[in-house]
């Protein structure tokens, strides 16, 4: 019975503690903050400054590396074509510290960008020694966050702003009864969406949690239990991210062959899902604009 008793109240002391610490990570939030969601890095550039401010009360030591994409990269194993200074430092409370990125031109593509991880390390100050008015054993979190870089070469075709509108979409069967959109992206730019929603028929099927194409390349986004292909047109309403981090609702280019019948089913800052009947091994679709009048 004894034994018991000291079992269930051990239980019960790993709980609470367990329960102190996720109400303690949930109130937590970094104080080294990143000035801007993203990096662009021109080729022509000597160096980027990325800008870091302490919003907090206390120092914080700050380490930043890059990586090419793998989160569990240490620095120590970093191996981009890029170096960061200072790597290692300490930040002040409401001071701010300029990171300087260097391009140490390794070879890239020429023809496409190229995406890298920026980290930032945060690690609060210990605590004070025991015996002191700060002694109290304290929960230390360390913060890290990244973003992403995105490497510009010279000469690149079109314009970033105008690579979302490119996107040619198509429904695809993800094999478990259930469709997803698929994203193909012709340009040469990366292009991260922050929301996407097919609409057909007065339903909407939404991807809150948006992501990334890669150029020339393919990306499947999950737009919840969508079981059957619409027999209603299928329209894509979007929401990008641009160079400065905003975003920025999509309004695609119109395709020449279908304007006629796009503007009577497609609204605003929508893309129109139109079979092509050249494509082999399913059905593709393409974007298109109801013009302003």
């Amino acid at each position: 019975m004894g034994f018991c008793a000291v079992d269930f109240r051990t239980k019960l002391l790993v709980l609470f503690v367990a329960l102190v610490v996720w109400m303690s990570a949930g109130r937590a939030q970094a104080s080294v903050v990143i000035t801007g969601t993203r990096v662009i890095y021109p080729e022509m550039e000597r160096e980027v400054t990325v800008k870091l401010n302490n919003d907090g009360n206390t120092p914080a030591l700050v380490q930043v590396w890059l990586d090419d994409g793998n989160p569990k990269t240490l620095p120590s194993e970093s191996k981009v074509p890029f170096t960061v200074m200072p790597p290692l430092f300490r930040l002040d409370p409401k001071k701010g510290q300029g990171l300087r990125l260097f391009y140490m031109h390794d070879p890239l593509p020429k023809d496409r960008e190229s995406v890298f991880w920026l980290n930032v390390l945060e690690v609060p100050p210990r605590d004070a020694p025991a015996g002191t008015d700060g002694g109290m054993n304290k929960l230390r979190l360390a913060f890290r966050t990244r973003i992403k870089v995105f490497f510009r070469p010279i000469g690149l075709k079109g314009k970033p702003d105008d690579a979302a509108a490119q996107i040619r979409w198509r429904l695809v069967s993800k094999g478990d009864g259930d469709y997803a959109l698929e994203a193909f992206n012709p340009t040469p730019y990366y292009v991260s969406f922050s929301r996407i929603v097919a609409t057909a028929g007065g339903l909407h099927w939404t991807g809150e949690k948006g992501g990334m194409v890669n150029p020339e390349s393919t990306a499947s986004f999950d737009v919840g239990h969508l079981q059957a292909m619409p027999s209603a047109p299928v329209a894509v309403k979007y929401t990008y991210i641009n160079d400065f981090g905003a975003n920025v609702d999509g309004t695609p280019n119109p395709l020449p062959n279908h304007r006629s019948a796009i503007s009577r089913s497609v609204h605003q800052n929508s893309a129109a899902l139109l079979p092509n009947s050249s494509d082999q091994g399913g059905t593709l679709f393409t974007f298109a604009k109801n013009k302003k009048k």
